[in-house]
């Protein structure tokens, strides 16, 4: 088993509701466009865990649903939605679809409603960055480092909560998923060039790349499994980053 139970539990509830061919057919598009690299995180965070079958496939199809919608999201502002017809037309409305199958799914899950308020919670300022980041038209350090801790430190944070809740990782999801969030968003900035990375001059490089070594350390501190590969990765990046 692997991140394909998890693809496969989310392509099950979507089929499940019977929608129209063309809102299926999207759903399904933007789903298989999400399912490289992290989905694979999240069920090897979710075996880590402990969690039992059912567990495992309801609350990784519920983490899928909302990592896709963001990931969707994050494509239609940058332009690199490839994956659907239209999608200025057609994106808007299977991103909304998907935040609901998150939370239709989260409720399948039975978490707290606390729990599903803080991760709510969480979801909204990680996503809040993103609308500083549309208006920037060159980056500083304060701007490129509160975009990351938001865009994908809140987001990973957010994940592992609803993955790791009521296990013996519990205590450190949050603190867990930040850091490997920031650090891999600085790694991807970096190797892609991004002008979040690129824009700073050197010190400034220097300084997020440092902050992005400390927070992979921390991370590999942990020694948890389900870190190693993409710490691997994110790690041969930032050696030679700044």
């Amino acid at each position: 088993m692997s991140a394909g139970l998890l693809l496969r539990q989310a392509l099950r509830r979507v089929v499940s509701l019977e929608l129209p061919e063309v809102a299926e057919r999207d759903l399904v598009a933007v789903l298989e466009a999400g399912r490289a690299g992290t989905l694979q995180l999240f069920y090897d965070a979710a075996l880590e865990a402990g969690l039992d079958r059912i567990a495992l496939e309801t609350r990784g199809a519920a983490v899928t649903f909302c990592y896709c919608a963001g990931q969707l999201a994050d494509d239609l502002a940058d332009g690199e939605c490839s994956y659907l017809e239209q999608p200025r037309r057609t994106g808007p409305a299977a991103q909304f679809m998907l935040e609901h199958l998150f939370h239709a799914t989260l409720h399948e899950a039975d978490l707290p409603p606390a729990v599903g308020r803080e991760v709510a919670c969480e979801l909204v300022k990680g996503a809040g960055p993103q609308q500083l980041e549309v208006r920037t038209r060159r980056f500083d350090l304060a701007v490129s480092r509160l975009v990351a801790e938001g865009i994908s430190g809140r987001q990973f944070g957010a994940y592992l909560r609803v993955l790791w809740h009521g296990t013996g990782l519990d205590p450190v999801a949050s603190e867990t998923g930040r850091d490997l969030g920031f650090a891999a968003h600085v790694a991807a900035d970096a190797r892609s060039d991004d002008p979040r990375f690129t824009d700073l001059d050197g010190s400034d490089r220097c300084a997020l790349v440092v902050l992005a070594r400390e927070a992979a350390r921390r991370v590999r501190e942990r020694k948890l499994r389900c870190m190693e590969a993409p710490l691997r990765d994110i790690e041969a990046v930032l050696a030679c980053a700044a």
